[in-house]
């Protein structure tokens, strides 16, 4: 007998994961796939707002047959409000790298113990598993 891994509603996860924090990006998600991002740290903050660029990370959470697979980056989000990968200058390290171990921590029991699934690292982005970020 083989048992259907059971996934709670579309809708339900959004709600569920923007509670997580700031970072989950409705309109880059879809059924079965989540876009997170975070801007850690101000690149410029002596400009006007609307000026400003950040360094921070990005994760892409997708179904897999019994839970969640993760791949995440680095980089910079500018003014056009789009992310290019890249070294983290060591200044923006520390803020970029403790933001991604906080949410980890509130992901995986969500993910994990709430929903009974599994949460795994792809090797697309991913340089380094979340849980050894901890």
């Amino acid at each position: 007998m083989t048992s259907t891994t059971l996934f709670p509603p579309h809708g339900r996860l959004m709600t569920k994961l923007t509670a997580l924090g700031p970072y989950l990006r409705e309109k880059k998600s879809k059924e079965g796939q989540f876009f997170f991002d975070c801007l850690a740290s101000c690149v410029n903050a002596d400009k006007e707002p609307e000026q400003r660029e950040f360094w921070g990370w990005w994760l892409i959470l997708t179904a897999t047959d019994n839970g969640y697979e993760y791949c995440y980056d680095f980089g910079r989000f500018d003014l056009n409000g789009e992310w290019s990968n890249g070294k983290l200058p060591a200044k923006h390290k520390d803020a970029v790298m403790k933001t991604l171990s906080d949410f980890h921590g509130k992901l995986m029991p969500f993910i994990v113990d709430e929903c009974q699934l599994t949460l795994s690292s792809s090797s697309e982005l991913t340089q380094t598993p979340l849980t050894e970020l901890a």
